[in-house]
């Protein structure tokens, strides 16, 4: 059974998770995820950044823990990873909290079978937490990977682990990870894996092509926006139990202008929440976002000024135009002045592979919405 939420100063969590309370929604998605890792299935889990994956896989284990069964949940991001040794580390160490936090027993039968790979503990000196950490000798990064994933087979404890950003392990140095991964994955029974990213074109190569090792190997789940209606009715919840409303219309005007897009519509009622008072007026909204965008606008400069001239040109273009399917095509090319299609193409390939524009079905558009609105120059006028 869940805990009484904890009360906090502002509920619309930009990061973090903070139990169900204050996680919107994703009733359908947490269940079909619960439901995969129930019956033995893994799962890859795409979708574009900040729409809210990895709040859903930590509402997911949070369901987990809550439910009569003994299950062992582990998070690991793999981002900051450049490497199978990067990989290993940050895997063994999210293992070892784990399991220590679950059981005496199971921890030392963790660390006795990692014995080769040096486990480290100390303790903070305020709070008396204990961090852990390995140290993997040369060359021994395989086997230390399989010996963690052999005990954890082993274990008397269903294991279930989410790999966030698991796409960056194809950027890997070591030629075949993916498939000494997969070799090493695919028999394990008492383990199972969620597989996330955000980088969709490369998760769904991965899990999608017939000429990669994880083809066919899991359910496939993407995630798209929450329903307005939903998501309304958790915003007046949260602005009731704080003793003040949101208009309706506001909300829509909100979830509207960033399609729905989760960490957007957090972020600006994050910043309605923090004056204090009923939000009746477009105003107080328009003034929350500029607010945002103002507070950014180094951060912008600095990352346009690192850009060649024709990618920024091509940017500007995406801003003004919101979202469009043919970028490179003539009409777009003349409205905004640009350079040949081939020009536009290579500085939109660029543009994806910096992350500053995002492709979907349908289209391209400016991947951070705040910097779209800074890059349009008439600011807030087409808000």
């Amino acid at each position: 059974m869940d805990k009484k939420p904890r009360r906090i100063a502002n509920p619309f969590l930009v990061y973090g998770y903070e139990g169900p309370h204050y996680f919107c929604d994703r009733e359908e998605e947490t269940r079909k995820l619960v439901s995969a890792l129930a019956n033995g299935r893994n799962v890859t889990l795409a979708a574009q950044r900040r729409i809210g994956k990895t709040g859903l896989i930590h509402n997911v284990f949070n369901r987990v823990r809550n439910s009569e069964d003994d299950i062992i949940c582990i998070y690991v991001d793999i981002f900051p990873t450049r490497c199978l040794a990067d990989f290993v580390h940050i895997l063994g160490k999210a293992v070892f909290e784990a399991v220590q936090s679950h059981s005496e027993r199971l921890f030392s039968r963790v660390a006795s079978f990692l014995s080769g790979c040096r486990p480290a503990i100390s303790f903070d000196p305020l709070t008396g937490s204990p961090s852990f950490s390995i140290d993997i000798p040369p060359s021994m990064e395989e086997k230390t990977l399989s010996d963690i994933f052999d005990c954890l087979e082993k274990s008397d404890t269903p294991v279930y682990i989410a790999i966030d950003e698991f796409q960056q392990v194809a950027s890997y140095p070591e030629s075949g990870t993916e498939a000494m991964l997969r070799s090493r994955i695919q028999f394990m029974h008492n383990v199972h894996f969620i597989f996330s990213g955000s980088q969709q074109h490369l998760i769904y190569e991965m899990f999608l092509s017939a000429k990669r090792p994880f083809y066919n190997s899991t359910q496939i789940m993407s995630l798209t926006t929450i329903p307005l209606e939903s998501y309304y009715t958790f915003a007046e919840n949260l602005f009731a139990e704080g003793g003040r409303t949101i208009d309706g219309t506001r909300f829509k005007f909100i979830y509207d202008s960033f399609e729905g897009h989760t960490w957007y519509v957090q972020t600006i009622l994050n910043r309605l929440y923090e004056t204090g008072g009923n939000i009746t007026d477009k105003s107080q909204v328009i003034e929350a976002i500029k607010s945002i965008v103002r507070e950014n606008t180094m951060v912008y400069q600095t990352t346009i000024a690192m850009l060649p001239d024709k990618q920024l040109q091509v940017l500007k273009a995406l801003a003004k135009e919101g979202k469009t399917a043919t970028p490179n095509k003539g009409a777009f090319i003349q409205k905004y002045s640009l350079k040949a299609a081939s020009s536009v193409s290579s500085a939109l390939m660029s543009l994806v592979d910096k992350e500053l524009v995002y492709r979907s079905q349908e289209g391209y558009s400016v991947y951070d919405r705040f910097m779209e609105i800074w890059l349009r120059e008439d600011l807030f006028s087409t808000v």
